[in-house]
């Protein structure tokens, strides 16, 4: 029998943030959603690139310099980003960064 939920009671505990690099660890997926923690040294960098499924962004720690489409937006611990499919989208740590990315398969294009 399959698990019927996934339980992480400390997600800054999951993944350190590495001195050097970008370091990322799935804590959950399935069929409809994939569950991504990110830990990011200062300077580091996604570049922008799209998805063919909704995407949320949740800062848990940090500073962070977000490509959302054509606009740059800051963004600091707390924060909330709803993605649409296929929004070009990137991210640049401005500090040690921790954030959670989960991704709605379940709504994909194509």
């Amino acid at each position: 029998m399959s698990a019927i939920y996934t339980l992480v009671t400390d997600l800054g505990g999951e993944i350190a943030i590495p001195e050097k690099g970008i370091h990322s660890h799935t804590v959950h997926n399935d069929d409809n959603v994939k569950v991504i923690l990110f830990g990011f040294a200062p300077g580091q960098e996604l570049t922008a690139h799209t998805a063919p499924m909704p995407a949320i962004i949740h800062i848990l720690e940090g500073e962070a310099l977000l490509t959302l489409g054509p606009d740059h937006v800051e963004a600091k611990a707390g924060a909330l980003i709803h993605m649409a499919p296929e929004l070009t989208h990137g991210i640049l740590a401005r500090s040690p960064l921790r954030m959670l990315l989960t991704l709605v398969k379940a709504a994909r294009k194509g």
